[in-house]
């Protein structure tokens, strides 16, 4: 079995990026390892809302592109997102409509549950599957 570890946003930042180049080496180097079995990198839910809000505000990459990579990424071999369902639902609901990430991550986690959400924000409204009060 491979030694799980928890992976950090600044590392998946350089692994998207390529910048700076001697991080991004060593970023690919380690995606590499879980690739080939030899660790697992465990992703949780709130290194997938940092990252997605790095590369969209500090890189600006556009969403759709954001969006393709991290769902590509969280379905590699050696990667162990936390809860993957949720997060994939998540970047769906994120790249199909004009919400933020953790509005659609929020929604994706209350579908899954059929559980309602409390919020003032109206996007909620969008999601037609979730449950909104206000």
């Amino acid at each position: 079995m491979s030694k799980s570890c928890l992976v950090d946003t600044n590392v998946l930042i350089r692994f998207f990026t390529g910048e700076p180049p001697e991080m991004a080496e060593r970023a690919r180097a380690l995606v590499a390892q879980a690739d080939a079995g030899k660790i697992r990198l465990e992703v949780p839910a709130l290194i997938v809302a940092e990252t997605v809000y790095t590369l969209e505000s500090f890189y600006e990459m556009p969403k759709a592109e954001v969006c393709e990579k991290l769902h590509s990424f969280m379905r590699s071999r050696g990667i162990s997102p936390h809860e993957p369902e949720i997060i994939l639902d998540a970047l769906h609901r994120y790249r199909s409509l004009p919400v933020h990430f953790a509005d659609a991550y929020l929604a994706a986690s209350a579908a899954a549950a059929d559980i309602p959400v409390y919020s003032f924000d109206a996007d909620f409204s969008r999601f037609k599957d979730v449950k909104w009060k206000h």
